[in-house]
């Protein structure tokens, strides 16, 4: 296929509403650029991260990732607030969902859903923190109504609950029919509101935080901010808070879930899984024909992942000779692979953001498309010109290598600062970690080939 053919079908592509389409970029430009030397670089600069942890003294790495403490606050008034100005919101998004146009690209209802939620403010939870705290909307209302509990979630429950709403959020979003449809995810998105507030006030507060999904997500990323301002408050390397905080096999699972459903969302796209499946590219029927093998192949790569992932563990504990519970090893090192899911979720959704956020913004400004300019924008266009410059598309490309091989790096650090507390050496923690370092070196390998994969869906 000529790359000029290749270029006419992802703008093609472009156009179709669908946010699971949209996070294709200009691919015929990118397969010009020499990625495969890229490749080699990126997967090199984490194997020569591992290697050089090697000769790093143990205090160095844990005077790294120390953190300064402070006495934290709970903002609880604030956040009251805003949760009540969120709640509002979405009451306004539900009915523009509703009533609105019909067009996703001029609907705010699947545009801040999508593009600003999901997004954009998850991206940002890695370096702010938590801002589900201030920006969910039932924590404020369930505060105002003073609902008393009736039931006490089981202590053991953790944030399972939550890892089958990701799987469940994740097929949805990958093989639902028509996942930005205004008035169908207006339906979805009220209804999950009405269930989750029936939770929290049947099972108190500790429902946002073991059951909705929203508030898990958050929680997780926010692991990685550099500055905790609730108590137990602090700043410090990004990661320390994983350090810090109470792990679980519940939440390391969790983690990698995240990992398992942006690495498929990538690999759903591609040329490799569209031949797999046995789908014509450059003919592809629609989402509701591949929804099947779409949600076979969900689960089986968040399966495969989790499996992988506990055999490294398994073989970490046999070379370092180390006695300690699995599950007490297994929780800890996962989550230290929340930094390469994190940079997996920015990167993948990069050039649909520059693109969707334009619309976003269009919308804002005439939210029921009747040619209104509330924002003062004039005659406002939708620009896709930054994916027809061979320049402008390089930068992008290696801005998204950049933040997989930093993302992978950041990772084998925070592995191997865990793992110091996790066996009585230096030595032993080298040990622990090597399978696992050899897994994140190969899985640089996999998320700058799906960056520089051709895709077709």
């Amino acid at each position: 296929m000529r790359v000029r053919d290749f270029g006419i079908c992802v703008k093609a592509g472009m156009l179709c509403p669908s946010l699971g389409h949209a996070h294709v970029s200009e691919q015929g430009f990118v397969l010009l650029l020499p990625t495969g030397v890229y490749t080699i670089a990126g997967v090199a600069a984490v194997a020569l991260t591992v290697l050089a942890l090697v000769a790093v003294p143990a205090q160095w790495l844990r005077r790294a990732f120390l953190p300064h403490r402070f006495a934290g606050r709970r903002f609880e008034t604030s956040q009251t607030i805003c949760s009540l100005i969120s709640f509002a919101l979405l009451l306004a998004l539900v009915w523009l969902g509703l009533n609105g146009p019909r067009d996703p690209l001029s609907n705010l209802m699947p545009l801040v859903f999508w593009t600003l939620g999901w997004v954009a403010l998850v991206s940002l939870a890695g370096v702010f923190g938590n801002l589900w705290h201030w920006l969910n909307p039932w924590a404020g209302l369930h505060r105002l109504i003073g609902a008393p509990q009736v039931f006490a979630l089981r202590p053991g429950l953790g944030v399972w609950p939550a890892c089958a709403l990701l799987l469940t959020f994740a097929g949805f979003l990958l093989a639902d029919i028509a996942p930005d449809d205004p008035a169908r995810l207006a339906r979805i998105a009220g209804l999950y509101w009405l269930v989750t507030m029936a939770g929290v006030c049947i099972f108190g507060p500790g429902w946002l935080r073991q059951a909705e999904l929203g508030h898990v997500i958050f929680r997780a990323y926010a692991m990685l901010a550099p500055v905790r301002l609730r108590s137990p408050g602090g700043f410090g390397t990004p990661g320390w808070q994983v350090l810090a905080l109470p792990h679980s096999a519940g939440m390391g699972t969790f983690a990698l879930l995240l990992l398992g459903a942006g690495s498929f969302d990538g690999i759903n796209e591609t040329f490799w899984w569209l031949g797999r499946i046995g789908v014509n590219p450059l003919e592809f029927p629609g989402r509701s024909a591949v929804a099947a093998p779409t949600l076979l192949g969900l689960a089986g790569a968040a399966a495969g992942l989790i499996a992988v992932f506990a055999i490294t563990v398994w073989l970490g504990l046999r070379f370092a000779r180390l006695n300690a519970p699995f599950a007490d090893v297994f929780g800890p090192l996962a989550l230290t692979l929340l930094p390469i899911a994190l940079v997996y979720h920015v990167a993948h959704y990069l050039t649909s953001f520059m693109v969707s956020i334009q619309y976003t913004i269009a919308a804002l400004s005439d939210p029921l498309a009747r040619g209104s300019d509330w924002l003062g924008l004039g005659t406002f266009r939708v620009t896709t010109g930054f994916f027809n410059d061979l320049d402008s598309v390089r930068l992008i490309w290696l801005t998204q290598a950049g933040l997989v091989v930093g993302g992978h790096v950041w990772s084998v650090l925070l592995s191997h600062r865990i793992a110091l507390d996790l066996s009585p050496d230096s030595r032993g923690a080298v040990r622990l970690t090597l399978p696992l370092s050899l897994f994140m070196i190969a899985y640089t390998c996999l998320g700058l080939w799906l960056l520089a994969a051709p895709k077709g869906a």
